[in-house]
């Protein structure tokens, strides 16, 4: 079993905003202290979400159609609070995957009853093609490496391409919420954002190991906090609460040495997918979603 090593919970938990929407819950069903009150019943914790939700990559792999791995961050939460976890999470996961099928994979909605009491959403990524565009900024960073020629592609008919994808998927959120909202009608919904993939000061790492022009790093950046900012306000019209996840990951993005990032470069070196969060960045995942479900108790 792989030996796991906690990047400091204080590290984790430090800035990390979360608009908590009175999210935080304590056993359901609890109440004051009795000697003659029942014992509360386990929390049926359901997660939601695309790969960064699942862990593709990360030990130990227990789907491989989803690249889900047992210490992604729904995981983790879940065996802390000793909550029973119905994970279909999976890798590729857009909006459209929640109400439809994913290939041979059912409609992830199809995980919530009336008895659902957490659910952890991460989706959008998708959406808005992440991985793709990046393949495509990679592409284009021999012609201008220290210039910003992503930026230029994307923006070059006068409207950035890669922002007006995130305003077209802000509906689709909101009708992913209310479509989560009449599944489980009695759940508290966690909207979980991004973390830091780009060094949060715009200054690239162009190499072999991240193949982005110089310039368009910070864009890149942009484009990630306007999905994330987009991500909070759905969430917040929407009933639910948002967990920030960037904050906290700041100083731990693709560009920094192994042993300080939580997010693997365009060319992974640890178990993980590329610009994906490897073992230490689900444990902070999880640990922002800790610190939401703390900051105010909940009481069914």
């Amino acid at each position: 079993m792989q030996t796991k090593r906690s990047p400091g919970r204080r590290g984790l938990l430090h800035g990390a905003m979360v608009a908590c929407c009175a999210m935080a819950l304590s056993t359901a069903g609890a109440t004051a202290a009795s000697a003659s009150a029942p014992t509360a019943r386990t929390i049926d914790h359901v997660a939601l979400g695309d790969s960064y939700a699942s862990g593709p990559g990360i030990p130990t792999q227990v789907d491989s159609a989803c690249a889900r791995s047992d210490q992604n961050y729904p995981s983790l939460v879940a065996a802390a609070r000793n909550w029973r976890l119905t994970d279909v999470s999976c890798s590729g996961a857009t909006t459209t995957a929640l109400a439809g099928p994913q290939g041979s994979q059912p409609p992830q909605l199809d995980a919530l009853g009336a008895d659902t009491d957490v659910v952890t959403l991460t989706i959008g990524g998708n959406d808005i093609g992440f991985s793709r565009n990046l393949s495509t900024c990679a592409g284009l960073t021999s012609q201008d490496p220290t210039g910003s020629p992503c930026r230029t592609f994307f923006t070059s008919g006068g409207t950035d391409q890669l922002e007006q994808r995130v305003n077209d998927t802000a509906p689709k959120i909101a009708a992913a919420l209310d479509a989560v909202r009449q599944r489980a009608p009695h759940a508290k919904v966690l909207v979980v954002g991004y973390p830091d993939l780009f060094p949060d000061d715009g200054v690239g790492c162009t190499s072999s190991a991240v193949p982005l022009a110089a310039g368009d790093f910070a864009y890149l950046r942009d484009t990630e906090k306007k999905l994330n900012a987009m991500l909070a306000s759905q969430a917040a019209a929407n009933g639910a609460g948002y967990v920030d996840t960037y904050t906290s990951s700041v100083g731990h993005d693709m560009c920094k040495p192994a042993a300080e990032r939580w997010i693997e470069p365009l060319v992974a070196a640890a178990p993980a997918a590329p610009a994906h969060p490897n073992s230490r960045g689900q444990q902070a995942m999880a640990a922002a979603v800790e610190h939401a479900l703390h900051c105010r108790a909940y009481r069914r």
